[in-house]
């Protein structure tokens, strides 16, 4: 049974002076228990969206349709109030850059310790000890004296593990990280990819990975969503999806991607793949499909013709929206 099934979600954005921007749509995805789920794109494609409307913190203008159902409740149409009690007890947020979700002026023991008081009534005492052990179990050293220090004096690497800390303190069944690794150098980006290899392993935590980076997916999702101008393009388990991706954008991701074994990295001259344009911005017309102006293999019906989410047949257990067939895509890869 999933512990997470989202149907049909839509994110709506009202602008006062333009048309609204539909940030999210008609994205679908479940989550098992100890399980997983990357969901990847370049920026704008509606990652963050999606994961901020399942827990309530869009901005004023934001409305949501579609369900999020969790423990047989959804999400989307629960108060604040009844969110509270969900949001960092029953499911963990790390958010993308921890030095602006921690409060500068307050200690790491003061943050930490408020997430235990107020979802497990446990006294400040026995809060402090609980947040020290956390801050061990990320491999903070000396956690029983720094947990009294402001995040300024903690390193990037650091307080992303701090935040991280924070969101298992209470022991949720479902962690969201929202590009936990962005702006951190490669050892510490290892660092924290192990870190929630053994969260997922040891606690059974499910996680939702947000990254645009398809090596961190490749290292620690069991399944793949990929998303392009706030719809899902591609979605199947990672090992299915890396060894047969099906669209042509997921495979412009993979191709990006550095490889040791290709022959290309001998020669430092060699420019780097890429792909071609720029998403489109938001609130722009879509006739067809998003990714056809980009697209080399896109025809003159991908542009008058949007494709919806069907099953893929033959090759793996995922879906895809693309109007060309898998096997005429692989046909031109090669």
């Amino acid at each position: 049974m999933a512990l997470l099934e989202v149907k049909d979600l839509g994110v709506r954005f009202t602008r006062r002076d333009a048309s609204p921007v539909d940030a999210v749509q008609r994205v679908s995805f479940t989550l098992e228990k100890g399980k997983t789920l990357g969901i990847v794109g370049e920026s704008g494609s509606g990652k963050s969206q999606t994961v901020m409307a399942l827990l309530g913190l869009l901005p004023g203008n934001g409305q949501t349709s579609g369900e999020a159902l969790y423990a047989g409740r959804n999400l989307l149409t629960l108060s604040q109030r009844e969110l509270n009690q969900i949001r960092g007890d029953r499911i963990g947020m790390v958010f993308q850059d921890p030095m602006t979700s921690l409060n500068p002026f307050l200690t790491v023991e003061r943050q930490m310790t408020e997430a235990l008081q107020m979802h497990r009534g446990v006294s400040r005492r026995d809060a402090r000890r609980q947040a020290i052990e956390a801050l061990q179990r990320v491999w903070i050293p000396d956690a029983a004296r720094r947990i009294d220090r402001y995040p300024h004096e903690f390193s990037g690497g650091m307080r992303q593990r701090v935040t991280i800390a924070t969101a298992l303190l209470t022991e949720p069944e479902i962690l969201i990280a929202d590009e936990p690794t962005t702006a951190l150098d490669v050892t510490v980006q290892a660092q924290i990819i192990e870190l929630l290899r053994e969260l997922n392993r040891d606690l059974g935590t499910a996680i939702i990975l947000i990254t645009h980076d398809m090596g961190v997916v490749a290292g620690l999702a069991d399944d793949v969503m990929v998303m392009y101008a706030g719809r899902t393009v591609e979605r199947a388990s990672a090992q299915a999806l890396f060894e047969h991706p099906t669209h042509p954008y997921t495979r412009g991701l993979l191709d990006a991607l550095p490889r040791l074994d290709d022959d290309g990295m001998h020669d430092i001259d060699a420019p780097l793949r890429t792909i071609a344009g720029n998403p489109p911005a938001p609130g722009e017309a879509i006739t067809g499909c998003a990714f056809a102006p980009r697209c080399a293999l896109a025809r003159e019906r991908c542009h008058g013709t949007r494709p919806e989410l069907e099953p893929i047949t033959g090759v793996t257990d995922g879906w895809r929206a693309c109007l060309r067939p898998v096997a005429e895509i692989e046909e031109v890869v090669r």
